[in-house]
């Protein structure tokens, strides 16, 4: 319901574009068709009279009796994760969340403070990820269980998740955009010399390490951090590369429902106060469901999906079977990999399949217009 007005703006805009194309068509004698020419990250449509051609692996076919949709750009169901070569021009980060987590930076090791819920946050989170990574090793070293492994912590943030990992022997590496928060976690570290030697932090955002430390991580961590970030898919799709075969991702983050908006933003931020307001963007919340598919798509393997629940007055998290708030995910990358392919040579056969039937139907219809997306 958020987003209605876009919905019924892109609807107008397709509906315009079918109707001229159609016009043009039945006023040229010539067998030249009108394409509504759809540019990337743009909102209006252009439509243009080209001759009867087809893009290499963009087409949108549509037919005045029956039509055909083949838009070969948004058919990722059909696209293995490891076909779709990671762009440095994508980013992740979103700066006006830069700017609200740059104002809290100095909070970060206040347990009575805004943070109060993430300190808490860690008597689950910490055995979760401890257990499940145990599970992938034969032994260990007691007191040092996750001796040997690095990990990757993504929006460390003032390191509240970073040290613990590192105290159970982990070597770990903190990433921030924020530079502030980075500050404070290097001083907060400083005070211990063991801490001092497992951790390092950098002030940088995933998408800018992923080219220097593929196959690096046997885990990554996003804890209460893909609720930020701009571009989801691109986020895992990073996830996914800085892994080694059989690492693991773990994810900790809010789900889209209702009672998400009443409780997460409504009552936290406007009401109670117990996180500042504009930390959240219910758009940017994500289901369970969505998360699973996007993960599933680019390559990791859903192992666990727990729902976890805060309570306001004691300031305790605990496990539950309810997802509808907040909830943790473990999922592994698989073992075996392909080499990255371009995308147009997984898309070759089904391209080459619409031209074909494309072309088997020209003689029965007299419409049509190419629709370039």
């Amino acid at each position: 319901m958020w987003g209605g007005s876009k919905l019924s703006s892109s609807g107008s805009r397709i509906l315009e574009g079918l109707r001229l194309g159609f016009q043009r068509t039945q006023a040229d004698s010539s067998r030249l068709t009108t394409s509504a020419v759809y540019p990337k990250n743009q909102l209006s449509w252009i439509p243009q009279i080209k001759p009867w051609v087809f893009n290499e692996n963009r087409i949108m076919w549509f037919k005045s009796y029956s039509m055909t949709f083949a838009c070969l750009n948004w058919m990722k169901i059909f696209r293995l994760p490891w076909t779709r070569p990671y762009s440095t021009s994508q980013t992740t980060v979103d700066t006006s969340e830069v700017r609200t987590f740059l104002a809290l930076a100095h909070k970060w090791w206040d347990e009575q403070g805004v943070y109060a819920p993430l300190h808490s946050m860690n008597d689950l989170r910490v055995p979760f990820i401890r257990d499940n990574l145990l599970k992938t090793v034969a032994d260990h070293q007691p007191g040092k269980p996750l001796s040997g492994m690095k990990i990757l912590d993504v929006g460390c943030g003032g390191g509240l998740l970073t040290e613990p990992l590192g105290r159970l022997g982990a070597s770990v590496v903190g990433i921030d955009p924020v530079d502030e928060n980075i500050k404070t976690a290097r001083h907060h570290k400083s005070f211990d010399p063991v801490l001092d030697k497992r951790i390092e932090y950098r002030t940088c955002s995933l998408e800018e390490i992923v080219k220097d430390t593929v196959e690096t991580f046997d885990a990554v961590v996003a804890s209460e951090v893909v609720e930020h970030v701009i571009d989801l898919e691109t986020f895992i799709q990073c996830c996914f590369q800085v892994l080694k075969p059989e690492g693991s991702l773990f994810i900790t983050t809010i789900n889209k429902t209702q009672l998400s908006y009443a409780l997460g933003i409504v009552f936290s931020e406007q009401i109670a106060g117990i996180v500042p307001k504009g930390t959240h963007t219910w758009e940017k919340f994500v289901s369970p469901e969505k998360l699973e598919s996007i993960l599933e798509s680019n390559g990791l393997s859903v192992q666990t999906v727990v729902g976890m629940l805060y309570n306001p007055f004691s300031g305790y998290w605990h496990w539950s079977e309810n997802t509808s708030l907040n909830y943790a995910a473990h999922a592994l990358k698989s073992s075996l990999q392909e080499h990255p392919a371009p995308a147009e040579f997984a898309l070759k056969g089904e391209t080459e399949e619409l031209q074909a039937e494309a072309s088997t139907n020209t003689g029965t219809h007299t419409q049509g217009f190419l629709c370039y997306c």
